[in-house]
């Protein structure tokens, strides 16, 4: 329930429909592995895509991504950008930029 008032609070800051929105259980509890799998088999007509879950799952994900990020602080957001053609090739493709923001960031 917390991430999904999270989403929907970020979907109205970003002018998002709140209807658009996708609830899948398997990210909550969820692992890494589970995340990575749903993210492979996202439709390649998305060319952006948010996740909103909770650690430690969120933080191993991030972990096989980058190693420029080692935690996750609550309310945390990470923003990855591959060079990859599809959904499946990321993790496996190059990484071109990664980010780090969160609350009280010094």
């Amino acid at each position: 329930m917390r991430a999904l008032t999270t989403a929907e609070m970020i979907a109205k800051k970003l002018d998002y429909k709140l209807k658009q929105i996708v609830v899948d259980d398997r990210l909550y509890p969820g692992d890494a592995d589970e995340m990575l799998t749903i993210i492979h088999r996202l439709d390649n007509e998305l060319e952006v895509v948010m996740l909103f879950g909770h650690n430690p799952a969120l933080t191993d994900l991030v972990h096989r991504f980058s190693s420029d990020i080692v935690h996750m602080p609550t309310c945390a957001v990470a923003k990855f950008k591959f060079t990859a053609k599809s959904w499946s090739s990321v993790g496996k493709s190059k990484l071109a930029k990664v980010a780090l923001d969160y609350p009280r960031k010094s």
